[in-house]
């Protein structure tokens, strides 16, 4: 039996939580209001926590708090990087030897 990996690293534990709370009052009020029925309080739960997960989904409530399962990735480009420009030309090097005279040396003759 094949089962599939979970990177327990990469959960986001904060918004298990918070819907985990949520599911938790949803049911909670749901059972309350239904007064024993095992049926209409499921029904009431389910209502109340998509209530509630759309509000703290898509609300924009501009809170602090995760407000997505799925973490905020960097946008992958798949543009290439243009062409390197072609080196410069460099000034010429001054040579280190004081003399700039380049007449050619004199021959003795014998």
């Amino acid at each position: 039996m094949n089962s599939i990996p979970i990177d327990w690293a990469n959960v986001n534990w904060l918004y298990v939580a918070v819907l985990a709370i949520f599911v938790f009052f949803a049911t909670l009020i749901g059972n309350l209001l239904s007064f024993g029925r095992r049926g209409f309080a499921a029904f009431l739960s389910a209502v109340l926590f998509a209530a509630a997960f759309v509000f703290w989904t898509y609300y924009p409530h501009h809170l602090p708090l995760p407000n997505s399962m799925f973490a905020a990735k960097p946008a992958v480009t798949s543009v290439a990087p243009p062409p390197a420009a072609p080196p410069a030309a460099a000034a010429p090097v001054r040579p280190s030897n004081p003399v700039t005279d380049i007449t050619p040396p004199v021959i003795n003759p014998r």
